[in-house]
């Protein structure tokens, strides 16, 4: 690469970072080539001492010459780097990992493309339902470039194209859903926007693994609103259950009655134990009608127990 194009890249580089991907005007490697070469010209020129001085500089000139084609030749890409190589603005071969060489001037690389799998960040604000309530949607998009050269050569900016496909995909996807669907089934929605996007980014070399839902912002009068929805439905249920609870006990007595009618002496029993469980504490009083004890026949016997009571020795 000239010096020219490779100035110009840098600054182009300094005022559009992309992290997602990078370019690699000079390596390492072709930066220690250089010094090594230069070294060995310097050297072959301080042998030289009794030749004439033009001869003296041709190892000099020859090594820097040679170091600086090299330092411009030789590229690295990391294991999980890949980059094309245009010759004369064709598209010759992809390149990487590893170190490879081009022909300076003549052949130029393109930004290495990472193949890791890499996550974007999604967010849909004010984005309107099925229902129409207005909601504030934030998504992680996990995908990776299965095919560097479609990448590089398909698509002109693969990141942005990614991103901007995914928030319009994602604002038709809450509008075909209603806030309830969005809150409780976040997985579907999850599936149906990456089966959306992997079927757009496909073509460009790019798989969409997995699309989650993060969070769902709704406004806060709106919140509210849910909220005291929820605690009315709750409150209908308790008297729903308890209703249902008072039924079930008064059939239980409509059934006990039945029992009772035919048998007075289950009936007696029945009250006396009701007597006993209100007396056996300590310092209880009970007021029963005249007629209950009368029909019952308890005169009798809570006289004798009151009797028993005070004959018992102290």
């Amino acid at each position: 690469m000239p010096v020219v194009p490779m100035l110009a890249s840098l600054i182009r580089d300094h005022k559009t970072p992309r992290p997602h991907y990078k370019s690699q005007p000079v390596s390492g490697i072709g930066v220690a080539l250089y010094v090594i070469v230069a070294v060995a010209g310097a050297l072959g020129t301080a042998l030289l001492e009794d030749a004439a001085p033009l001869v003296r500089l041709v190892p000099v000139i020859s090594g820097m010459l040679i170091g600086f084609y090299l330092m411009f030749a030789i590229k690295v890409a990391d294991q999980w780097e890949k980059c094309a190589v245009l010759r004369l603005g064709r598209y010759r071969a992809l390149r990487g990992p590893g170190p490879f060489h081009i022909i300076p001037v003549v052949d130029t690389i393109s930004r290495f493309v990472d193949q890791r799998v890499r996550v974007t960040d999604v967010t849909a604000e004010a984005a309107l339902t099925k229902d129409t309530v207005p909601v504030n949607v934030d998504a992680i998009v996990f995908w990776v470039v299965w095919n560097a050269e479609k990448a590089i050569l398909e698509v002109q900016d693969f990141y942005d194209a990614i991103t901007l496909s995914a928030q319009t995909a994602l604002r038709e996807s809450i509008g075909r859903h209603e806030l309830a669907q969005m809150i409780t089934e976040r997985e579907t929605l999850g599936h149906e926007l990456q089966r959306i996007l992997d079927e757009k980014t496909n073509s460009w070399g790019i798989t969409v693994q997995s699309v989650e839902i993060r969070d769902v912002k709704i406004p806060q009068d709106l919140e509210d609103a849910m909220s005291r929805q929820a605690q009315a439905e709750r409150e209908r249920q308790a008297r729903i259950i308890l209703g249902t609870a008072e039924t079930e006990i008064s059939s239980k007595f409509a059934t006990a009655s039945e029992l009772y009618k035919d048998n007075p002496v289950a009936l007696h029993l029945r009250a006396m134990n009701m007597l006993y469980e209100a007396i056996k504490e300590k310092g209880a009083m009970v007021i029963v009608p005249s007629t209950a004890v009368e029909t019952m026949g308890l005169g009798g016997v809570l006289g004798t127990a009151a009797v028993a009571g005070v004959s018992k020795p102290a």
